[in-house]
């Protein structure tokens, strides 16, 4: 089994250079490997499937065309928890919860709801991951929506500038109560800290992806070993 993990691209523009690096990435990639998996923040912002900006346009076509190849899978971030069924059918992705076990040791998560040092975030969380609150915001008008979503977004600016380096990381405790005894690798996203640790005492591992700018980050999974990658976006896919 070939897969590739990758998350936090926070598309905003079909004219930027990161969205231009994903493209090429995933048209290189889609023709090599079986299983692509993005492990949220996909977009900076999604505010519902009528979304008919220019990002929501290229970014279904882009994904349907890579669907093609091979099979791929969408997971909920905190940028785009409201990326619905319709548009997983357009792009021909599938949506995944969070969490999702793999081949039943292998656990993906975005990874925010590990950060439980933020107590302000995670209570902010479960209004925004809850059915109730996304039945109500989606049924606002789409100005109502891209309104809003500007909001929250520059008040998640200004709060996390106000707040330590170690509040946004995840918490060890919580990692280790998350991962089951079976789970030989944690796989996820969010912190923007991309590295490789060992989860307390165990054998297993927890593998950390980057964020998207200068450089594109993937995990590689070839059979049972994993490769966490950095690539000069420019180079990597010859753009």
């Amino acid at each position: 089994m070939q897969r590739i993990f990758l998350s936090d691209l926070h598309l905003s523009d079909p004219e930027d250079k990161v969205f231009i690096g994903f493209a090429a990435c995933l048209e290189a990639e889609a023709k090599q490997v079986d299983e692509i998996y993005i492990l949220g923040d996909l977009v900076e912002m999604w505010i519902g499937d009528d979304d008919n900006s220019p990002i929501a346009a290229a970014l279904t076509e882009l994904l349907s065309k890579a669907s093609k190849h091979c099979k791929i899978f969408l997971m909920h971030g905190n940028r785009d928890f409201l990326f619905g069924e319709k548009f997983a059918a357009q792009a021909g992705v599938k949506l995944i919860n969070d969490p999702t076990t793999l081949d039943e040791e292998i656990l993906l998560t975005h990874g925010d709801a590990l950060c439980t040092d933020d107590g302000e975030y995670q209570e902010m969380r479960k209004i925004l991951r809850s059915e109730a609150w996304q039945q109500d915001i989606l049924r606002k008008s789409l100005a109502e929506r891209i309104k809003f979503g500007q909001g929250l977004r520059a008040e998640s600016i200004a709060n996390n500038a106000n707040k330590s380096s170690a509040i946004m990381d995840v918490n060890a405790s919580a990692v280790t109560n998350f991962v089951t005894p079976n789970i030989k690798r944690l796989i996820h996203g969010h912190t923007h800290r991309p590295g490789e640790h060992k989860i307390g005492q165990r054998q297993s591992e927890r593998i950390v992806l980057g964020d998207w700018g200068p450089c594109g980050w993937l995990c590689r999974q070839v059979g049972d070993k994993f490769t966490l990658e950095c690539f000069n976006l420019a180079h990597r896919y010859g753009i």
